[in-house]
């Protein structure tokens, strides 16, 4: 008798620059040059799945960065600037280019709370829930000034309104999409596994996120530049388990902000899927 499979779900994988950020090199990759700059992609992963859209991470708050003295409050350092790709919000830009309306997504989930990824729940509080590690929110909520001075911003995530959904460890948020712990850049750090439907291939991939910025921090095992209470060499540890479970499933592993890798994967995704019909 044939075995059934059970649908994964995912469907269509669109993957979003939310922004850039002008910032040394050496914030992603420990050691190396602080004057070499890089302009890194702002991540966000919209997957189409049986129960409408997902979308992982959210990037900037925008108000922070237009209004000149949120700017100057918020981000004083001249060696690291936000660049938003339009006038208005970057999600609802992004997803007015693919023809898909902000209320089509049905669940959020968020990596970590830092500054370029958390900072667009504000459009999604009180409206869908919200997916992370209960540890980064016990963090980011912890009522010290450590977590800001990390860019962790409270005024991203702090909102009565947002249905959060915690877990404590690896967790299936929705079919298909899996999330992994990968603690040491933020206390609750965590990557992403998507499993795609057997319709369209039945293979899948590991979306990294700030565990790994760039191919480098994959390929040769560089420690991450941003991390928070841990050492830096603690923050190889999550990249050989991301790689080995990749290497186990067979699917591509993902930096989260290489400026390489991931102008190139839009494309392709974009011609593997075709236009959102």
């Amino acid at each position: 008798m044939a075995t059934l499979l059970r649908p994964s779900g995912v469907r269509r994988v669109i993957l979003l620059t939310l922004g850039w950020e002008d910032l040394p090199k050496s914030v992603s990759v420990h050691g190396a040059s602080a004057t070499e700059q890089l302009r890194e992609p702002v991540p966000g992963v919209l997957l189409q799945t049986d129960g409408g859209w997902v979308l992982l991470d959210t990037g900037f708050n925008t108000a922070l960065i237009r209004d000149p003295y949120l700017r100057r409050r918020f981000y004083p350092s001249v060696e690291y600037q936000p660049v938003l790709p339009g006038p208005g919000e970057p999600i609802e830009e992004s997803l007015a280019d693919i023809g898909v309306d902000v209320d089509d997504i049905h669940l959020v989930a968020v990596s970590h709370l830092h500054t370029d990824h958390a900072g667009g729940l504000k459009l999604f509080a009180g409206r869908v829930p919200v997916h992370a590690q209960r540890r980064e929110l016990e963090y980011g909520l912890s009522n010290h000034p450590a977590p800001e001075q990390h860019a962790i911003f409270r005024v991203d995530f702090d909102d009565p309104r947002i249905d959060w959904r915690l877990a404590d460890g690896e967790v299936e948020i929705a079919p298909g999409i899996t999330a992994v712990p990968t603690y040491g850049h933020t206390p609750g750090h965590q990557s992403f596994v998507v499993q795609l439907d057997h319709s369209v291939g039945g293979d899948g991939f590991v979306f990294a996120f700030d565990a790994a910025d760039l191919t480098e921090n994959i390929e040769h095992e560089r420690a991450i530049g941003g991390f928070i209470d841990v050492d830096p060499e603690e923050t190889v540890e999550p990249i050989r388990r991301l790689k080995k479970l990749a290497a186990d499933k067979g699917f591509p592993l993902i930096p989260g902000h290489d400026p390489h890798v991931w102008p190139e994967l839009t494309q392709h995704f974009h011609q593997r899927f075709g236009p959102v019909s």
